[in-house]
Formats: structure tokens, C-alpha cells, sequence
């Protein structure tokens, strides 16, 4: 069973209608991976949107609900043909459905988008932290790491794992302690199967230190900068 369960669906529906009263039949498939034990075949039968009686592929029988549905259960389970032909459904429909979907979804990769922001340290030797939060990527696999004036940083960085949405995408966040230097460029650096080349995001080197600081470094930068020579 997969460690972070994904639950999804697959549906059909049947309707029959007769003077005004509508009973239909609900078929789906629940699953969290495309292994036989991973998946479970439900088919509901309705009367006017009460579920009077279900087959259930994990109790290989049905169960009725109502005093219809009971004796509904009752005469299938009797009949080992129509057991046989339920419990079959969980191969030939769900597994064969399931395959297809997964195949379709594992060729397939979304690019991520990331957004950097500044929070209080939790407390240490350090006066600021920047999160770097990466969201709606697929597949899982990712590297997120950071880089101070074109160096890697790998001290007092922590991330969490890739964090599933329940969508099929995932985000991750990053975080990095560290004291600020006036002029510094701090980067994220994103590496994902979705990218041609690792998708860079600066924080900047005017946005990098603290406003004390930077009141009377950064105002002469900006005019060094900006005034033509």
C-alpha cells in the first residue's frame, strides 16, 4: 500500500427510468496503485438515490441495505455464477482501466512553479530565513537546493519531503538560515524531469539584507546602478 494514500475513481453509470421512479447502477473502481491488492470493485444498485444493495469486491459478496435490498443480496449470493461474474470485474474492468490511466499519467510531467519568501528564524546563530516552496510539479522525483552568490549552500538548509496534493502533483518547501551580507545574491535552484535546465529564482541582492543595513548601502548601490556613467 502506497505511503501517502492517492484515492481515485472510476466511474460508470446506468440509468433506467419508469413512470416517474429512476433506478440506476453505480460502478467504481477505488485504487492506490495499479496492483490487484490495491484496488477494490464497487458496484451499487439505486433506487430513487437510496442504495439498496452493493457488491463489494473486498467482501467478495453483496449486502443489501434495504428490506428489498436484503433479500436482492440474499438471491445473489446464492447464485455463483453472478458471484463469479462480479468477482471477475475486478480484473477485467478495474486492473484493465487502471493500467491505461497509469500509463497515460507516468509519460506525462507538469513544471513546477516556485515562490520565495522571507520569515522569522526559528532561533540560532542566524538573523533570517528564506523559504523556497515549489508547487504543482509531476512526477514526484525533485531537487531543490540553494546557491549564495553562485555557491551551493548546504548548511542550515532543511526541506520537507515532497508533499503529496491529492491531485497527482506535489509541492516541497525549503528552507535556508543565514546571516545577511550586503550586495550577496541568494538563488533556488529547481531540478525536475519537467525542465529542459534547472529553473533558477533569485531573491536579489538589495532584498537579500536587512533594512538597517541596507538604509544607507542599498540607496548607494541603486544610484551606482541607475545613473548612466
Amino acid at each position: 500500500m502506497a505511503s501517502s494514500f492517492l484515492r481515485v475513481s472510476l466511474l460508470f453509470i446506468s440509468l433506467y427510468t419508469a413512470d416517474g421512479f429512476r433506478s440506476y447502477v453505480l460502478t467504481h473502481c477505488d485504487f492506490n496503485s495499479s496492483d490487484l491488492k490495491d484496488i477494490e470493485f464497487i458496484r451499487s444498485y439505486y433506487y430513487n438515490k437510496l442504495e439498496i444493495v452493493r457488491f463489494s469486491s473486498s467482501l467478495g459478496k453483496f449486502v443489501g441495505y434495504t428490506e428489498l435490498g436484503v433479500k436482492n443480496a440474499e438471491r445473489f449470493n446464492k447464485d455463483p455464477s453472478i458471484l463469479a461474474q462480479q468477482r471477475a470485474e475486478k480484473e477485467r474492468y478495474c486492473k484493465h482501466n487502471i493500467d491505461v490511466e497509469y500509463r497515460a499519467a507516468l509519460t506525462k510531467s507538469a513544471e513546477p512553479y516556485v515562490r520565495l519568501s522571507s520569515t522569522a528564524p526559528s532561533g540560532g546563530k542566524h538573523s533570517a530565513m528564506l523559504v523556497c516552496s515549489v508547487y504543482d510539479f509531476y512526477p514526484k522525483q525533485i531537487r531543490v537546493k540553494w546557491t549564495r552568490d553562485g555557491q551551493e549552500v548546504t548548511s542550515d538548509v532543511t526541506s520537507t519531503d515532497e508533499l503529496a496534493d491529492g491531485d497527482w502533483y506535489y509541492q516541497i518547501h525549503s528552507h535556508l538560515e543565514y546571516t545577511p551580507r550586503s550586495g550577496e545574491k541568494i538563488s533556488c535552484m529547481v531540478e525536475h524531469a519537467s525542465l529542459r535546465e534547472p529553473l533558477i529564482t533569485d531573491w536579489g541582492k538589495y532584498l537579500s539584507v536587512s533594512l538597517p543595513v541596507c538604509l544607507s548601502t542599498c540607496l548607494t548601490l541603486y544610484l551606482s546602478d541607475s545613473l548612466p556613467v
